[in-house]
């Protein structure tokens, strides 16, 4: 900006053209939902960042109640390429929908992480596996949450898919912020729909209630799913069934309801992961089980009596006490005292401790 001006290109009387134009950064209130355009201008009027009904839409009644026109720096950073080089240009890269370029932050299991600048229309296949490296370790794909926090989950049938807003829109997910996590063979994606819920609750402005309600509901029914059965008492278990069965549907109804962007699109690591990945919710319903085996409260640890070598290590950091044995024999897990913490099998030394 300083460069800009001592040259000319900001201040008053551009270039000897009579127009004028001032650029000030100002730091926002960091909240997540102050992405959403109408948090944004409270957050920089210095109110608190909660989004407002509309009509009237920014262009109207906008920042101090102005006419205001937002675009994202995304957005802005491709003024100078279509100045340069002209709207044709611009419109030759990317689908009959969507033109030009997008910028991805890829990150989670693979090779290459980073801001990747793709065309519109490229696959996600190319992107993961020629741009990424492919996934590391030798493990395999699973799925790619794109988006953000709020974005759908996309399983492996689907990385033929071209990144276009339609066609994200039609799988569940969306463009968001660019967001691209992917994910390997080793997921849980209750686990993943938890923890994707977790935060979108925690960053809920909570002005309006099918957001403010809805996803800690949702989040609290993701916890049951992924929680065993030691602990439970009375109309526990179904209270927790009873919890399952409307979770697709509260679901619905925080989509259709919710008052901006952020409760829009809260559901939709939940419902992805449901249409994609139903089998694995399914598993932690009525089998209580973590087929990824990452759910630890799923867990179930026990010791092989040939491999174990009386070391004692396991029973003296059990933090509940519920491994026994002689030192130099075989040592035992008890299963109702386990808390399935794993510190067991993170200490043992020769294999002898599994999970399943």
């Amino acid at each position: 900006m300083k460069q800009a001006k001592e040259i000319g290109l900001l201040g008053e009387n551009i270039l000897d053209s009579g127009f004028d134009l001032e650029i000030k950064i100002k730091m926002g209130a960091g909240a997540f939902v102050c992405g959403e355009e109408t948090a944004l201008i409270h957050s920089i009027e210095g109110k608190r960042g909660m989004p407002r009904p509309r009509p009237p839409y920014p262009s109207v009644k906008g920042l101090f109640g102005k006419p205001t026109a937002i675009n994202n720096v995304e957005t802005l950073a491709n003024i100078p390429a279509l100045v340069r080089n002209g709207e044709g240009w611009f419109s030759s890269i990317g689908t009959a929908t969507s033109k030009g370029t997008k910028v991805f932050a890829l990150s989670g299991n693979v090779n290459n992480t980073g801001l990747v600048e793709v065309a519109m229309g490229t696959n996600l296949r190319k992107i993961i596996f020629e741009i990424g490296g492919g996934i590391p370790k030798g493990r395999q794909f699973k799925s790619v949450q794109i988006g953000g926090p709020s974005g759908g989950c996309m399983p492996t049938p689907l990385l033929d898919t071209e990144i276009d807003y339609e066609s994200l829109k039609s799988a569940g997910a969306m463009m968001g912020s660019g967001g691209m996590v992917v994910m390997d063979d080793a997921t849980c994606m209750v686990d993943v729909a938890k923890y994707f819920m977790d935060f979108i609750q925690r960053e809920s402005c909570g002005k309006c209630i099918p957001c403010r309600e809805g996803t800690r509901r949702m989040l609290e029914i993701l916890t049951m799913i992924t929680k065993g059965r030691k602990g439970e008492h009375g109309a526990d278990a179904l209270e927790r069934f009873q919890g399952i069965t409307q979770l697709e549907r509260l679901a619905e109804v925080i989509k259709d309801t919710s008052l901006c962007g952020l409760g829009n699109t809260s559901p939709n690591p939940i419902l992805s992961t449901l249409r994609w990945f139903k089998p694995e919710y399914e598993a932690h319903i009525y089998e209580r089980r973590c087929p990824a085996g990452v759910c630890p409260e799923l867990l179930v640890y026990s010791i092989d009596a040939d491999k174990c070598t009386g070391c004692t290590l396991c029973a003296k950091n059990c933090p509940a006490a519920s491994i026994m044995g002689a030192p130099k024999s075989p040592h035992y897990i008890i299963t109702d005292k386990c808390i399935s913490c794993g510190t067991c099998f993170t200490v043992c030394r020769f294999g002898a401790v599994s999970k399943s």
